[in-house]
């Protein structure tokens, strides 16, 4: 992130990241648009926890038993989610054959990419894991929003105050601007997994 993008909000001094995956955000060239989104998908409340996968259920890799992922997963969990930009939004949606809506994605990249199965609500995301700091984040942390009440929306960071979602019905996963006029002033947390 940069420096001389100080916020009330959001004001992260540096993060890294590969090169592979700034590169990858600079070819995809997607601008951090903000605008009025529809989130009826992610608005349902809920509640859930993080259940670890055991080694050999479903063939996916075992996560670091200390409780939270490696650099490595995170960073995993991020080249994921940036896979599955312009793969339709479908409320209640879960696979990228058939649509996903925020949890969905999120649910999807974090069982693909380290094994971890998180609660499938926004409400239940938001207390998985550990709370983190705005200037602490990394790619893979979770993004929390206020859109249509407390934590009704997320998104994956994947770097340079960017984040992936599932932000509207008739619309596709995308890559947006954590400062963009839309998200900033709903910015409501960071989780770490």
């Amino acid at each position: 992130m940069n420096a001389s993008k100080p916020s009330a909000v959001w004001s992260v001094s540096t993060v890294s990241g590969p090169g592979a995956r700034r590169s990858l955000l600079s070819l995809l060239g997607v601008a951090g648009a903000g605008g009025l989104a529809l989130l009826a998908g992610c608005a349902a409340p809920g509640a859930g926890s993080v259940r670890r996968l055991e080694t050999g259920d479903d063939g996916l890799p075992d996560p670091d038993p200390q409780g939270s992922l490696s650099e490595a997963q995170a960073r995993e969990v991020a080249f994921v989610a940036l896979g599955l930009v312009d793969t339709p939004y479908r409320y209640g949606g879960n696979t990228p054959q058939g649509g996903f809506d925020c949890s969905g994605l999120i649910v999807y990249a974090f069982r693909r990419a380290a094994g971890v199965r998180l609660p499938r609500t926004v409400a239940g995301i938001a207390r998985a894991g550990q709370r983190v700091r705005a200037d602490a984040v990394r790619s893979g942390d979770l993004v929390l929003f206020d859109t249509a009440g407390p934590f009704t929306h997320a998104g994956i960071y994947v770097g340079d105050d960017r984040f992936v979602h599932a932000p509207s019905t008739g619309g596709q996963v995308r890559l947006d601007g954590v400062l963009a006029r839309y998200w900033r002033p709903r910015f409501s947390g960071v989780r770490r997994v």
